[in-house]
């Protein structure tokens, strides 16, 4: 009887997911006893009556390493240990079904299961794995904070379309003697923001690591002018805040959904621009979910299928409890304990904080 592997992507989609089912599938096909299923949309799949369980073989994963998103769906609202209940009432609350998810992963035959996700997703892995379950993770997250992993797949490919758009503003800004603000993803990390800031040339970054103060921005901007002629680019990440401030959100009215909602930063900072006394002409531009959508880069579609090929090879020798992890030049695997115990900050000491500062960009401190 042949074994099964269960591959679920959660959290919010990536570029490179794809990559890693797909080296997931021509992994495990070179296995003449083993064969792959999906679970739509996360471990919903698994829980919904009927499941939603698709066999994946090659011909279903031919090609779609240059995807985007994820051909099996995802989801992060809900899971095993809070899966949403309507009330009689019309409100809502939360089940846990871990035991019954375990009880119908039994069932269909799986024999271990394969977790591709960020934070959220491998602190149910772990909860997942202390109640027996046969799992490995894969770190996924375009915000690039988790901590045991060099990078994760994603980050690059987000870098690339924020540069993109820093790239394309330059021009406009320039032609009209503007200033523009660009927001961009990472919640309370700000990787995103500092390498598309370096990539891109922008003027001022501004991260959750390193408050910024508003008079500071406001000199870098009028240094960049001379008798109203010049222009300015501000990287702002979403978890950015002031001095003595705290970060910009709104909580979610998303059943299941448990995180706070970032954004609007980028106009608030105008709006505190503007207070402070600024008079040159200021724009914003919030890319938002185009980060995470398109053609994964060749960075992550590599790294992705060096994380898929190394879960399964994990899968095989029963090295479950852990997450693969890439520390230069190497593919590892660690306990998921060690995975999530803290976030990946940037160091504000960290060699390319001072590159940045270096070659002009003001951190806004």
């Amino acid at each position: 009887m042949r074994k099964r592997v269960l591959v679920a992507t959660g959290g919010g989609d990536c570029p490179g997911l794809n990559a890693v089912i797909r080296a997931i599938v021509l992994r495990a096909s070179r296995e003449r006893d083993w064969e792959v299923v999906g679970s739509i949309n996360a471990f919903d799949g698994v829980l919904k009556e009927p499941n939603e369980i698709l066999v994946l073989g090659e011909k279903e994963v031919a090609g779609v390493h240059i995807r985007g998103g994820t051909i099996i769906g995802t989801t992060n609202k809900g899971g095993p240990f809070a899966w949403p209940i309507k009330n009689p009432d019309g409100s809502w609350d939360t089940a846990d079904r871990s035991d019954e998810m375990l009880r119908r992963l039994q069932y269909l035959g799986v024999d271990a299961v394969i977790n591709i996700g960020g934070d959220g997703s491998q602190q149910i892995s772990q909860r997942l794995f202390e109640k027996g379950c046969n799992i490995i993770g894969v770190p996924k997250t375009i915000d690039n904070d988790l901590s045991a992993t060099d990078f994760t797949f994603g980050f690059q490919t987000a870098v690339q379309e924020a540069t993109t758009a820093v790239d394309k503003l330059v021009t406009t800004a320039a032609s009209h003697n503007r200033v523009f603000v660009l927001e961009v993803m990472g919640r309370y990390a700000g990787w995103i923001g500092l390498h598309s800031a370096v990539a891109g040339g922008a003027h001022v970054c501004l991260i959750p690591e390193i408050p910024y103060d508003i008079k500071k921005v406001i000199e870098r901007i009028y240094s960049r002018f001379h008798r109203g002629r010049g222009y300015a680019i501000i990287v702002i990440s979403e978890g950015a805040k002031p001095v003595g401030g705290d970060i910009h959100y709104a909580e979610s009215s998303e059943v299941g959904y448990k995180n706070i909602r970032l954004g609007g930063v980028a106009a608030k900072l105008i709006v505190e621009l503007k207070q402070a006394g600024l008079e040159t002409d200021i724009r914003e531009t919030v890319l938002g979910h185009l980060q995470r959508g398109g053609t994964p880069i060749a960075y992550d579609r590599i790294l992705a299928t060096q994380f898929g090929v190394e879960a399964f090879e994990m899968v095989l020798r029963e090295e479950f409890g852990k997450m693969v992890a890439y520390r230069h030049p190497n593919i590892v695997a660690v306990p998921f304990a060690e995975a999530i115990s803290h976030y990946n900050f940037v160091n504000p000491e960290s060699d390319l904080v001072k590159a940045a500062r270096g070659v002009g960009i003001c951190m806004g401190d």
